[in-house]
């Protein structure tokens, strides 16, 4: 057992959390000189740990050197770790003064690996209620330009997608993907670079709240249909039905949320 910042640590924790590495790998055991998938184990635990609120805004981290003796890591590796959750908004480094955990405000909640790291945990009613109020205000938008906008090839991506997430159901990784496919493929279909910039961020978050959903019993209710009728929409050139039809699949599943919470 070590201790950072006056938090212990199971050393095989590192091992265990690590499912997800900066390179999408899993993760090896941690262990000095191990490089890139290290430092991206070190960079999941301490993400965890803060996103989770084990180390609080504002506390300031030990020195490197004794941080990374305390996770049996390279001080290379350590301090690559740490400009990862610095590029994320998490913590910030001064000369002099160390590395300051940052206020939630800061954080870049937007990103992939940060949404992964708040679902580690249990996530509170607030934070899933603003990745859906963050959904409620864009994906209707994207349904809208999507039923004006699509062409042959955005047509074929989402009708694939549904396929996919009618044959796997959203039970398994499969359905869960092809439903990520299905989001993706209807921003894709608004040609709008600012919205498929946006593609990775809506992808993490339907990913995981419907994961989180369905975490201790399965869904209340099939959403496939919802997906069905974006669809409909979409393909017959429909804007206005096809945003209402995205309204509503949004609501229903804050709602399937709220009732497994």
């Amino acid at each position: 057992m070590s201790e950072i910042q006056g938090h212990d640590i199971d050393m095989a924790d590192i091992d265990e959390d690590a499912a997800e590495t900066l390179s999408g790998e899993a993760a090896v055991p941690a262990r000095k000189g191990s490089g890139r998938r290290l430092r991206g184990a070190v960079a999941h635990y301490l993400g965890t740990a803060i996103v989770s609120g084990r180390i609080a805004p504002g506390e300031l981290l030990t020195g490197e050197v004794a941080n990374a003796e305390a996770l049996d890591v390279s001080r290379s590796a350590y301090r690559e770790a740490v400009q990862v959750l610095t590029a994320k908004g998490l913590v910030e480094s001064r000369p002099k003064i160390g590395t300051r955990v940052l206020p939630r405000r800061r954080w870049n909640f937007l990103d992939p690996m940060v949404l992964a790291w708040a679902f580690e945990g249990e996530p509170n009613i607030a934070f899933i209620r603003g990745l859906f109020e963050l959904r409620a205000v864009v994906e209707p938008a994207v349904a809208r330009l999507a039923a004006e906008r699509r062409d042959k090839d955005d047509i074929k991506a989402l009708k694939a997608a549904l396929g996919g997430m009618r044959r796997h159901t959203l039970a398994t990784e499969a359905g869960r993907a092809a439903d990520r496919d299905f989001h993706d493929a209807l921003i894709y279909a608004t040609h709008n670079e600012t919205f498929v910039a946006l593609s990775a961020s809506i992808g993490a978050a339907v990913n995981w709240t419907t994961q989180f959903k369905q975490r201790q019993r399965a869904l209340p209710r099939d959403p496939v249909p919802d997906h069905a009728r974006v669809f409909d929409a979409v393909v017959a050139g429909d804007a206005k039905t096809a945003e209402e039809a995205m309204n509503a699949l949004v609501s229903l599943a804050l709602e399937d949320t709220r009732t497994a919470m």
